[in-house]
């Protein structure tokens, strides 16, 4: 049986990352790989930090070599498909094409890890699903610049998904989730070579600064721990249907920051998204 303190833990995520749209459009126009590198350095600096203090660094790092592909793919990928979709397409429109990545973890979750759908959870999936059709639906003059943002945020849903449902796979169900600051840590390195490489030279100002700070506090950082109790100890299912209320609340902090208004669709949309996630909830 999934555990439901496991469970709860991947819940918490959930709220964590209702802020991650807000804080990155709050540290633009920084280059995403720069966004990602400095964002991973604090999780991963301050989550390596308290391993050293626990005396539990060693067992963090020894990971095998698919655990690394698997935690700085799925972290560093993810991330920078995000941020690149919030850069080129309507914040709006491209954070509710990434949160496809909840209806993909309940669809993935069957064959990857062989746990039965049900007509409930399949239900909500579809409810929910509809709901993030109307959002994105409701609007049809996007900028020719636009859809490479709408692939790289759909891009980013598969990785996310992948990510999540592989991390309770055999072969990777044994790796502590103390690993994950070691997989942070890697990726802001990954990630800050490739700035350099590739982006502009940038430097965050002080409005951005803090925004960074508590993307690597918050849903880069202590989400992840989170996340990972939840997707190996708890039921993937649940927290992938449950995930679709995180788009809603994200909606909803991106209108406050004046990225969009609130409409009968994004009021129609939150409602499905809301109702598929009770469905689900009830199976």
């Amino acid at each position: 049986m999934a555990d439901r303190r496991a469970t709860l833990a991947g819940c918490a995520a959930l709220a964590l990352w209702a802020f991650l749209a807000a804080l990155a459009r709050l540290a633009q126009p920084l280059p995403p790989l720069l966004v990602t590198a400095l964002g991973f350095a604090i999780a991963g600096g301050l989550g390596l930090g308290l391993l050293a203090l626990r005396g539990g660094l060693g067992r963090a790092l020894r990971q095998p070599v698919i655990a690394w592909v698997h935690g700085v793919g799925g972290l560093g990928g993810y991330h920078v498909l995000y941020f690149v979709a919030l850069g080129l397409a309507p914040a709006v429109e491209a954070n509710l094409l990434n949160y496809t990545w909840p209806l993909l973890i309940v669809l993935l979750a069957a064959p990857l890890r062989g746990l039965p759908l049900g007509p409930r959870r399949l239900g909500g999936v579809g409810l929910a699903a509809l709901g993030s059709v109307v959002l994105l639906g409701g609007g049809t003059d996007f900028p020719a610049g636009a859809w490479p943002g709408f692939a790289c945020a759909l891009a980013a849903a598969l990785t996310w998904a992948l990510y999540s449902v592989l991390a309770g796979t055999p072969r990777l169900a044994r790796v502590p989730t103390e690993a994950v600051a070691g997989f942070c840590l890697a990726s802001a390195l990954a990630c800050g070579l490739a700035h350099l490489a590739l982006e502009p030279a940038a430097w965050p100002d002080g409005r951005q600064a803090v925004a960074i700070l508590l993307l690597g506090l918050g849903p880069m950082g202590a989400a992840f721990f989170l996340w990972d109790i939840g997707m190996k100890r708890g039921d993937p299912r649940l927290l992938g249907t449950l995930a679709y209320a995180t788009p809603v609340a994200s909606t909803l902090l991106l209108v406050a920051l004046g990225e969009g208004e609130i409409s009968a669709r994004i009021v129609i949309a939150s409602l499905c998204v809301a109702g598929g996630g009770l469905l689900a909830a009830r199976a």
